[in-house]
């Protein structure tokens, strides 16, 4: 069973955090599961960029990102070449370093 190291979140997860996941789920919802509450505006729909992450290892073994997402992506804050949409990104059989970026482009938070 792959495990996902969320490195340390002021808000989301002071400490970090290592979290069991199940291949094919998202990044999105093992975070959720276990009480790091990623903002996801969009409700995993691909439509906005608040569930953006940075997967500092493992990305390349991820699934490739599709167009839709991309385009998403390059509306997100601090982008990097590792960046992904947590609500799309499928864990697969690999250990993975999951970072959550400090900032979302969310207007208003729900939470």
């Amino acid at each position: 069973m792959p495990q996902l190291v969320f490195l340390p979140h002021q808000e989301l997860c002071p400490d970090g955090a290592v979290l069991e996941a199940e291949v094919g789920e998202t990044i999105l919802n093992v975070a959720l599961r276990n009480g790091i509450h990623i903002e996801h505006a969009c409700e995993k729909s691909c439509a906005c960029t608040t569930c953006h992450v940075i997967v500092r290892e493992g990305f390349n073994e991820l699934e490739e990102s599709d167009e839709l997402e991309d385009d998403m992506l390059d509306k997100a804050w601090g982008l990097e070449p590792e960046s992904r949409l947590s609500c799309q990104a499928k864990v697969v059989d690999c250990d993975m370093v999951i970072d959550i970026p400090k900032y979302t482009i969310n207007m208003v938070s729900e939470g």
